[in-house]
């Protein structure tokens, strides 16, 4: 974790918001606030913003809508840490299924939230490190599909943009780099989802149901990627380097 990191930290408690904006303040970290989702907005338009910690329970846009709209965004690729007064897991799945990166119910020690904000930034940062060190092309063409990995985004054969969540990228990039094999939801399991796997090992599944819908993949006949029962996923398709933005 970098002392440059710029926290978002979103809740309508003004005691909450201080306490953490203190404690990350004191662990080297650049902390903002915002109270609701228009706040929320102001400040990704005003400054770079490396990790969200949002609140499930606010006023007017709950958090699962604001990070609905995050993930549609242009801010997709931000890690989001949701914070949850519910102990239901009816909120963690949909939480996880809309793209958050983790969870964490209150009431919570900020020790964790430090730990568990450490955790997704690595893993958020793992990618790009590896993508340079292997000198991967920038643009990977897989059937009607591109996936730009500078700007993390995917391309449709009209060129029209999706932007990814962080977790939708990284199961796609790891998918990518393993085509036509079996990899099982342990592999994926400990190259994803971290800390998150310890509570809660649907994750991938909820992760592989929201990236089919980004690539329009029926389930019950799949395109790109199929279920191998008793074993994990497979991507079917052959994967070609391009160029940023072209074809194979």
């Amino acid at each position: 974790m970098d002392r440059n990191d710029h926290i978002l930290v979103v809740d309508d408690d003004p005691d909450i918001r201080n306490l953490l904006a203190e404690y990350l303040g004191a662990q080297g970290l650049h902390a903002a606030c915002a109270a609701d989702g228009r706040q929320m907005r102001a400040s990704l338009v005003a400054s770079p913003v490396h990790l969200i910690v949002l609140d499930l329970m606010l006023p007017g846009e709950d958090g699962l809508a604001l990070l609905r709209w995050l993930r549609d965004s242009e801010w997709a690729h931000i890690p989001v840490l949701m914070l949850t007064a519910r102990g239901d897991d009816v909120d963690r799945i949909i939480g996880l299924e809309l793209g958050a990166d983790d969870y964490l119910p209150k009431p919570f020690v900020p020790r964790e939230l430090v730990a568990r904000i450490r955790a997704v930034l690595r893993r958020a940062r793992a990618l790009p490190t590896e993508t340079a060190a292997t000198d991967e092309a920038p643009c990977l063409a897989f059937g009607a599909w591109r996936l730009d990995t500078v700007g993390r985004n995917l391309l449709d054969a009209q060129g029209s943009m999706t932007p990814l969540s962080g977790a939708e990228y990284a199961l796609l990039r790891f998918l990518l780099r393993h085509p036509q094999r079996v990899v099982s939801r342990d592999q994926l399991l400990a190259q994803l989802a971290g800390r998150e796997a310890e509570a809660f090992d649907r994750s991938i599944d909820l992760r592989v149901s929201r990236l089919r819908r980004r690539l329009g993949d029926d389930a019950r006949e799949p395109a790109y990627i199929k279920t191998v029962r008793n074993e994990g996923y497979v991507f079917c398709m052959e994967v070609k380097r391009c160029e940023h933005g072209g074809q194979p």
